[in-house]
C-alpha cells in the first residue's frame, strides 16, 4: 500500500511538511477504518500544532490506553511524556502532569536504552532547572540524554539535550561553553538536521531564555529573527507566541516599545485562547513596559495577574521601588534571592541590581554592598557588556551613598558607556541622570550641564519613537544644569529621585 491509499503513512508524510490540517483529515480517515494507538498518538501531535486542546487530550488519552492494551510500555510512556507537557501548557495542572510523569518512569524501566528513555531524562531535567533551581542535575541529564541520542541514532533527542546541557551551563555561570553548546544545537535545529518541528521549537527557545538570561541582546535579536522566519515558514503557532514574547524583551531592552507592545499583543491573544497557562510570561513582559512607560497601575495589574513569574516578582519590586517603598522593594527581592539559592547566578542578577538600589534607598548601606559584590563577582564571571554596565551603575549608587561623588561618577560614565553600546536607551538615561548629579556634587557645573541635556535630548528623540501617544515622563535641565525631574522614567528606582543634590 502507497503513501497515497495508506492514510496512515499519508497523514506522517502531511505532518512532515507541516500540512497540520491535511494530517489531521487522513489520521481520522485511518481511525475511521479502525482504531490504532499508532493513529491515535499522530493526530494528538497533528491536533497539538492546530492549538485544539480538546482533541490533544482525547486521543492522547485514548491512544495511552491502547499502547498498554497492546502491551506496548514504550508507545505508552512516549504519550504519557507529551501528556506531561500538555496538561502544563493547556490546563496548569502540575499535579496531574507530575502522574503522568511518574507513570512514563515506571513504564521505562528496563528500557534505558531506548529513545524514550532519553526523553524522560529531558523532562527530569527541565523540573530540576525550572522548578528546583539545579542546573548541575539538568546538565547530567542534558549530557545523557545527547549520548544516547547519538546511540540510537535519534537526532532530536541528540540535540535537544545538547542544549539542555548548554541552557543548564548557562544558568550555573559556565556561559561560553554553554552558549557554543546552544548554537551548534540550534544551528542543527533549523538548519534540518533535526525532523521533529516540536524539538526545533524547544531548542530555539532555550537558545533565546538563555541570551537574556546573560543579557546578550544581539545575540538574542539574531536567533529571534531566525525561529521568527522559521516558525512562519512552517505555520508553527505554539513556537510563534513563545518567541514573539521572548522577542519583545529584546525590544523593550532597545526602547523599541511599540514595536514590543504589538508582539505582546499577538502572543497573549494567542496564549488566553488555547493556552492560558503561558499567558503568565507575556503578561509580566507586558507589566514591565507599562512599568517603563510609567503607567503603575496598569503594570501593577498585570505583574498580579502574571502571578509567582520570576519577571512579574522582580516587576513587583521595581514597582515599590517607584512608589518610594524602598523597604517594601528590598524585603521581596531579598525573599526572591532566598528562593533561588546560590545554584543559578545569571537568574540573581537583575534582582540583585535592584536589591543594591533598594537598599541603598531604605539605608542598609551593609545590604546594599552585600548585593553588590555577588553582582561584580557575577558580572565579570559572566562578562556581558550589559552586565558589566548593571554593576559600574550599582558601584555608583553606593559610592554617592558613601559621599564619594567623585568615584561615582567615575563608575557611572563606565555605565552610561556599556549602556549606550548594548542599545538601551532607558537604561542609558537613568545612568546619565545619576552621572549628571555626581558630577553636580563635585563642582563640575558645566560638565553636569552637558550630561543633563543630552540626556534630556537624547530622551526626548526616543519617547517620540518609543511608544507614540503615550504618556511617558521626562526630564529636562535646570537653570543650574542639573537634571529636573518630571516624573522618572518608569524602571528608575526613586532613589534617583531622592538622593543628595549639590
Amino acid at each position: 500500500m502507497t503513501a497515497s491509499t495508506d492514510p496512515l503513512a499519508a497523514g506522517a508524510e502531511a505532518l512532515q511538511r507541516g500540512a497540520w490540517e491535511e494530517a489531521r483529515t487522513h489520521f481520522q480517515s485511518s481511525l475511521a477504518a479502525g482504531e490504532t494507538p499508532q493513529a491515535l498518538e499522530q493526530l494528538g501531535l497533528a491536533a497539538w500544532w492546530l492549538d485544539d486542546a480538546g482533541l490533544t487530550f482525547d486521543t492522547r488519552e485514548r491512544a495511552y490506553r491502547l499502547y498498554r492494551e497492546h502491551d506496548d510500555p514504550l508507545g505508552a510512556a512516549r504519550v504519557a511524556l507529551w501528556l506531561v507537557w500538555d496538561y502544563l501548557a493547556f490546563r496548569g495542572d502540575t499535579a496531574v502532569a507530575s502522574g503522568w510523569l511518574e507513570r512514563a518512569r515506571r513504564l521505562l524501566g528496563g528500557h534505558e536504552d531506548r529513545p524514550e528513555y532519553g526523553w524522560l531524562l529531558l523532562r527530569d531535567g527541565e523540573v530540576a532547572l525550572f522548578r528546583g533551581h539545579d542546573p548541575t542535575t539538568a546538565r547530567d541529564h542534558g549530557v545523557r540524554a545527547a549520548a544516547l541520542g547519538r546511540a540510537t541514532g535519534d537526532r532530536g533527542l541528540e540535540f535537544t539535550g545538547l542544549a539542555l546541557e548548554g541552557l543548564a551551563r548557562v544558568s550555573a555561570g559556565d556561559v561560553a561553553a554553554g552558549m557554543r553548546c546552544l548554537d551548534e544545537a540550534t544551528v542543527a535545529a533549523t538548519g534540518g538536521e533535526v525532523k521533529e518541528l516540536h524539538t526545533v521549537g524547544v531548542v530555539c527557545c532555550w537558545q533565546i531564555f538563555a541570551c537574556e538570561r546573560v543579557r546578550d541582546y544581539d545575540r538574542a535579536a539574531q536567533w529571534c529573527a531566525r525561529v521568527q522566519e522559521f516558525a512562519k515558514r512552517w505555520r508553527l503557532r505554539p513556537l510563534s507566541a513563545i518567541c514573539r514574547t521572548q522577542y519583545a524583551g529584546v525590544l523593550i531592552w532597545r526602547g523599541e516599545w511599540a514595536a514590543a507592545e504589538a508582539e505582546l499583543a499577538v502572543a497573549t491573544r494567542d496564549f488566553e485562547q488555547v493556552r492560558p497557562p503561558l499567558a503568565a510570561q507575556a503578561l509580566a513582559r507586558l507589566g514591565e513596559l507599562r512599568l517603563r512607560q510609567g503607567r503603575l497601575d496598569e503594570a501593577e495589574r498585570l505583574f498580579t495577574a502574571a502571578g509567582a513569574q520570576p519577571l512579574a516578582r522582580l516587576g513587583q519590586a521595581a514597582l515599590a521601588m517607584e512608589r518610594g517603598a524602598a523597604a517594601e522593594a528590598a524585603a521581596e527581592l531579598e525573599r526572591f534571592l532566598a528562593q533561588v539559592g546560590d545554584t543559578e547566578p545569571t537568574m540573581r542578577a537583575g534582582a540583585l541590581e535592584l536589591a543594591v538600589r533598594a537598599h541603598a534607598a531604605s539605608g542598609d548601606v551593609a545590604a546594599a554592598e552585600r548585593a553588590r559584590d555577588e553582582l561584580l563577582r557575577i558580572a565579570q564571571a559572566l562578562g556581558t557588556t550589559p552586565l558589566a554596565a548593571s554593576a559600574a551603575a550599582a558601584e555608583g549608587v553606593l559610592l554617592r551613598q558613601r559621599g564619594d561623588a567623585a568615584g561615582a561618577a567615575s563608575r557611572l560614565e563606565v555605565a552610561v558607556a556599556g549602556y549606550e553600546t548594548s542599545g538601551a536607551p532607558l537604561e542609558t538615561a537613568r545612568a546619565r541622570l545619576e552621572l549628571a548629579d555626581a558630577l553636580a556634587q563635585t563642582g563640575q557645573a558645566a560638565a553636569a550641564a552637558r550630561e543633563a541635556r543630552q540626556r534630556w535630548r537624547r530622551s526626548r528623540r526616543w519617547a517620540r519613537s518609543a511608544t507614540p501617544g503615550a504618556p511617558g515622563r521626562r526630564l529636562r535641565p535646570d537653570r543650574n544644569g542639573r537634571a529636573a525631574s518630571h516624573g522618572l522614567p518608569a524602571g528608575s528606582s526613586r532613589c534617583c529621585a531622592s538622593s543628595p543634590r549639590a
